[in-house]
């Protein structure tokens, strides 16, 4: 199968260009592209990805920016993308050089794959430059917490492979679909018309997966075999009753088991 990684982006070219480093880090033996969804960005983002060389496609697809409009750019990612396979991830988001390779080995028909990332400070952050993600370093524990990140029992950092699947078997947490770290069927994301553009800051990739899970596509939880570290940064786009919004939709979308929007791919 063909893996296509969209990676939304905004205005944040330190970060994009360190995410984009973890994918030259990764073994995935069959390959992949990457398509970044960039929701309005200035030059500066442009410039980092064309100056990143790299052995597979890089897609830059770039709307104006007139707000958070993520789920229009995602939409649009989606219908540029030529994989059959879909990797969702985020420019704050690090992989580790399994990431793909991990998607791929456990894709399965009608499931996606929902993952989790593991949260670092703003000091370590600082810490983990490009030298450091090709090296995997910052996916040692030992690492971390030498730079004073905190790892408690629920880490999802380097722990034993056997030991990753069996956490990913009995966590309670429910699989839901994580914009940072999930992945699906093409056919099946478009089968329930895609993101709903109507969403803003706050649960809008977990409302597709809602529509997925009433359209018979189950979660299978992922959240410590496909790693990846999550850099901190402010969210300035938050605004409260949009996210209450999101949420009364979201309700919506459960209790009248909705599995298609007017309001997405074909919008």
């Amino acid at each position: 199968m063909k893996i296509s990684v969209i990676i939304t982006t905004y205005n944040k070219p330190d970060y994009l260009a360190r995410v984009l480093v973890s994918y030259l880090c990764q073994d995935d033996p069959e390959g992949f592209e990457v398509v970044v969804a960039d929701d309005g960005s200035d030059q500066s983002t442009r410039d980092v990805i064309e100056a990143f060389e790299a052995p597979f496609g890089v897609e830059h697809v770039w709307q104006e920016d007139r707000g958070f409009r993520k789920t229009r750019i995602l939409n649009r990612a989606i219908q540029r993308s030529s994989g059959d396979y879909l990797i969702f991830t985020d420019d704050d988001c690090i992989a580790r050089r399994d990431f793909v390779a991990t998607h791929r080995r456990l894709a399965r028909k009608r499931y996606f794959l929902s993952g989790g990332v593991e949260y670092l400070t703003d000091e370590v952050g600082r810490k983990i430059t490009a030298d450091v993600i090709r090296s995997q370093q910052a996916f040692r524990p030992e690492w971390l917490s030498a730079r004073g990140l905190r790892l408690g029992l629920r880490s999802k950092i380097t722990k034993a492979p056997w030991l990753c699947a069996v956490l990913d078997r009995i966590s309670p947490t429910r699989p839901s679909f994580n914009g940072h770290n999930s992945s699906a069927w093409k056919a099946d994301i478009e089968a329930v018309n895609g993101f709903d553009e109507r969403l803003g800051y706050g649960g809008l990739d977990r409302e597709l997966g809602e529509r997925l899970v009433n359209n018979g596509v189950r979660g299978l939880r992922v959240r410590y075999r496909t790693q990846c570290l999550h850099l901190n940064h402010a969210r300035p786009y938050r605004n409260e009753a949009i996210v209450l919004n999101n949420a009364a939709m979201r309700r919506e979308t459960r209790r009248g088991r909705k599995t298609w929007t007017d309001f997405g791919l074909t919008s």
